[in-house]
């Protein structure tokens, strides 16, 4: 089987594809844009393996027949007027109640059976959620800027948070209740995967990983996706969540980038005063002094701050394992096959 890039570079557990009984309530999310000429295939693969699961669709303002097709094939679908797959995932967390959610995306590109790989991991090995890392033996269902920049995110998710993150940007996941009520989403677009998974790294939630398959688009079918645009908010989405969880590394790291800068600029005015007992390059003594005191200011704001994204995460702990030990609310169980 041929992979690309980094999904080929990670290893990952191969599952048995067999159903898995559970007693688990189960919903299959499907965020859309657009996709009128797959979201019905889609939804009848689902029913056809998982006949007792939801079949949600959120509806992310599309301008075709995709919510129309989508209830004529089953499924139950809400309406998302904000664009954006962010928003759409963020709705999806919102309406859905069942313990086990599976997101994936609806243009036909991972097929319903690999579900069954999802579950099973859960099952066995349990985790707080499951990422399918795409596999094909279809060089086209793979972008080469894609997988470069793919390879490139997981790697430097990896440097600074210590963590492996494995397939970035894979759309087929399942999320355990108390991991999509409780995790903080906020991108609105495309990006939303790369917070996911940064925000499951954060909190200290476990991710196992599952190789899938994974397929080209049918014809017909067209990716949104804008490959410069959406690299860019997800670089955006990484460097605020540095800053916003790291702060300590952030602020440190900018602190000592203006603390050398400052040495530069102060070392001729140190220079004249050494060899002449007067200072000529009075600006740039005092541009070193502004540096300086930047420098400190940036590593004490990274201190405070530090302590305050410490003192959250304990907060976090709290809110996840009360919602843990509350109750668990009756549910019909729901089984694939």
């Amino acid at each position: 089987m041929h992979s690309s890039g980094l999904i080929s570079e990670i290893p990952s557990r191969q599952v048995s594809p067999e159903p898995i009984p559970s007693a688990k309530s189960l919903t299959i999310g499907i965020p859309c844009y657009n996709e009128a000429s797959t979201i019905g295939k889609v939804v009848d693969d689902f029913k056809r393996l998982f006949w007792k699961a939801r079949i949600l669709v959120i509806d992310n303002a599309s301008t075709d027949a995709t919510a129309e097709i989508a209830r004529q094939h089953g499924a139950d679908v809400i309406q998302e007027p904000r664009k954006g797959k962010g928003n759409a995932v963020q709705r999806l967390f919102r309406e859905v109640h069942s313990e086990y959610l599976i997101m994936v995306d609806g243009d036909d590109t991972y097929p319903a059976e690999e579900a069954l790989k999802l579950i099973a991991t859960i099952e066995k090995e349990g985790g707080d959620t499951i990422v399918g890392r795409r596999a094909s033996e279809d060089r086209a269902a793979f972008k080469t800027l894609h997988t470069w920049a793919n390879e490139f995110l997981s790697r430097f998710i990896a440097g600074i948070f210590h963590a492996n993150v494995g397939d970035l940007f894979s759309g087929y996941r399942l999320f355990t209740k108390p991991f999509y009520k409780c995790i903080p989403v906020l991108a609105t677009g495309f990006e939303v995967e790369a917070e996911i998974a940064l925000q499951t790294i954060d909190k200290g939630f476990t991710q196992r990983e599952v190789t899938i398959s994974f397929r080209s688009r049918p014809e017909g079918s067209f990716s949104k996706l804008n490959t410069v645009q959406d690299g860019l908010r997800v670089l955006w989405v990484i460097f605020s969540v540095i800053k916003d969880f790291k702060p300590l590394l952030f602020f440190s790291t900018l602190a000592a980038f203006l603390f050398a800068f400052s040495l530069g600029a102060g070392s001729f005015p140190m220079w004249d005063y050494i060899e002449y007992r007067y200072v000529f390059h009075v600006p740039l003594s005092v541009l070193a002094t502004g540096l300086t005191l930047l420098a400190a200011l940036s590593l004490t704001c990274g201190l405070v701050l530090d302590t305050i994204v410490r003192y959250s995460r304990e907060q976090f702990l709290i809110q996840i394992r009360n919602f843990q030990s509350a109750p668990p609310a009756t549910t019909t169980p729901l089984s694939p096959l």
